[in-house]
């Protein structure tokens, strides 16, 4: 069988021998041009040399001179002409078959089957639904009734209602172009953005937010997860165990340990079950965080008028802050087509269909999250709410109110859920790893190797949350550089794309959606600097706070 693909005719052309004969096929793919069914041409040359295929460079549907001995193009069924024989329709109808179930003949890089997003492709929906319900709920959702403390009930709740909207939007674009073109998986949003903005200015523009949000959000993982760690065994072993106690650092390392050894499971899917842990635990930890708040007496001065500002710029900043804090909640967009790269896909099962079904799930009980830990929280606390969010406000108030045994509970659902946040959140990063050693050796990574890696990884993590403390004062600065992968470039990738035509109410929301998205953007790092030119940065190196 030989198969030559002609981009500039969107076809495919097959080429078969069949007992001694040179029977030709024209296979054209799916497109607006034809309907959902391949459309054939066949023509058998008699034995004749194996000449150019008759009726290429004809229009679709021309028929072909009875002369000629070929058969006239129909689309391909059980009374197709009997001049080719019982045993050739046999043949074309299982092809047609397996053409529908193969779809429209991805080009695979046979190095995708080695690493670690794309070597498992058995994702379905569920799955799809546990890797964004771990990867969209975080420790920032914790931290929404802060912005409540600055906006206020209307603002806050707008806000937050405008930005789960905003990003449920852009995750569907997401979804939706992993296969804009046929034959072609964006399986990684660098790949998408190379093809949307160019090979340079793809990579200028995505490469270092995802890096910042893959690995800046481990190191946090890491300093959460460790110090949380010791507030669990603090509160379980209460004066039992404060003879000789772990120090913080040394809890770091005890949860970086327990990161590294669940990471030697080797692909994306491999994780589902971690996964499905992570959103059970995000889940109940939130829901136990606001019931508890509100369960609970609210303090005598609680007030629900938004803080106050000595001056105007002042003012300005804490409503960007307030703003920040909503928009950086949303989070697991640069991993959305990581996700869908799991899944099977054809032309009868297109993986955008099981991605966006999954999704849709993941994000309904995310909005069933976010929406009363906020609104909770505030109600609970009002503008006494700690910086720290509603977890410290719950230890600061209700402390001696609640019982050990819950406290302990929720402090060890957010270790859990750190702990498989941190797998979803590093496999980009291992799949670079090894898609540059692949690249190099052309061959697989072996077991220590990819273990190597990630150990590697880890460690590295560690040091980076340890040695450098003070990259949490830069957090508002690299956060505003990365909040376009989430509201502003999947705006501007599917204009790129899909070429809506100009004018039109398509053309219209990406362009406001992605200039407010840049904007904000362009704010949030502003906010950053102005941060820290008022506050100042402390170079304090292997002092973690």
């Amino acid at each position: 069988m030989h198969v030559t693909y002609h981009p500039s005719h969107r076809r495919t052309i097959w080429s078969f021998r069949i007992r001694n004969k040179n029977t030709f096929i024209n296979l054209y793919p799916r497109s607006a041009l034809f309907s959902h069914r391949s459309f054939f041409r066949s023509e058998t040359n008699g034995g004749k040399g194996n000449g150019d295929v008759a009726g290429a460079g004809a229009g679709a549907g021309e028929p072909v001179s009875a002369k000629s001995g070929t058969a006239s193009p129909r689309f391909l069924s059980p009374s197709m002409s009997s001049a080719l024989g019982t045993p050739m329709k046999r043949v074309l109808v299982n092809l047609r078959g397996y053409l529908e179930e193969v779809g429209h003949l991805t080009k695979l890089n046979p190095q995708d089957a080695w690493l670690p997003i794309t070597e498992s492709r058995h994702g379905n929906a569920h799955y799809a639904a546990f890797h964004n319900l771990n990867a969209g709920i975080g420790f920032q959702a914790l931290l929404l009734p802060v912005a409540f403390a600055f906006l206020g009930w209307s603002w806050g709740i707008i806000a937050l209602t405008v930005a789960y909207f905003w990003q449920l939007y852009t995750l569907w674009i997401l979804v939706k172009l992993h296969e804009a073109l046929p034959g072609r998986r964006y399986n990684r949003y660098v790949e998408l953005a190379q093809a949307a903005f160019g090979e340079r200015f793809g990579v200028w523009l995505a490469l270092f937010p995802t890096i910042y949000l893959s690995a800046g959000t481990a190191a946090a993982l890491i300093l959460i997860g460790g110090e949380t760690l010791k507030l669990f065994f603090q509160i379980v072993c209460g004066s039992l165990c404060s003879s000789n106690p772990l120090s913080t650092v040394e809890w770091y390392l005890v949860f970086t340990f327990l990161c590294i050894v669940l990471s030697q499971l080797p692909n994306l899917n491999s994780i589902a079950g971690l996964s499905l842990i992570g959103a059970l635990t995000a889940i109940t930890y939130t829901c136990m965080a606001w019931l508890l708040s509100v369960g609970q007496e609210r303090p005598p001065s609680v007030s629900y008028q938004p803080l106050s500002s000595p001056s105007l710029g002042a003012a300005a900043y804490s409503v960007s802050n307030a703003l920040g804090i909503i928009a950086y909640a949303f989070r697991g967009h640069n991993l959305a087509l990581e996700i869908q790269a799991t899944m099977p896909s054809t032309f009868k099962h297109p993986a955008h269909v099981p991605m966006w079904r999954g999704a849709k799930v993941a994000y309904l009980l995310i909005a069933m999250c976010f929406f009363p830990i906020a609104i909770g929280g505030f109600w609970a606390y009002g503008n006494l709410m700690p910086a720290g969010g509603i977890l410290n406000a719950l230890y600061a108030f209700h402390s001696r109110d609640i019982s050990r045994g819950l406290l302990a509970t929720t402090f060890l659902l957010v270790v859990f859920h750190c702990l498989t946040s941190f797998q979803i959140y590093s496999m980009p990063v291992f799949d670079s790893f090894e898609a540059g050693y692949t690249s190099r050796t052309n061959r697989p990574c072996s077991i220590w190797v990819r273990s190597g890696f990630r150990v590697f990884y880890g460690l590295i993590s560690f040091f980076v949350g340890v040695a450098l403390p003070f990259l949490s004062s830069l957090a508002g600065l690299l956060g505003g550089l990365s909040l376009p992968v989430t509201f502003a470039y999947p705006c501007f990738m599917w204009i790129r794309m899909k070429q809506p035509p100009r004018f039109s109410f398509d053309w219209y929301l990406n362009w406001s959606l992605g200039i407010v998205g840049m904007a904000f953007s362009l704010a949030f790092s502003v906010g950053g600097v102005w941060s820290m030119i008022n506050s100042g940065i402390q170079l304090k190196f292997f002092k973690p706070n």
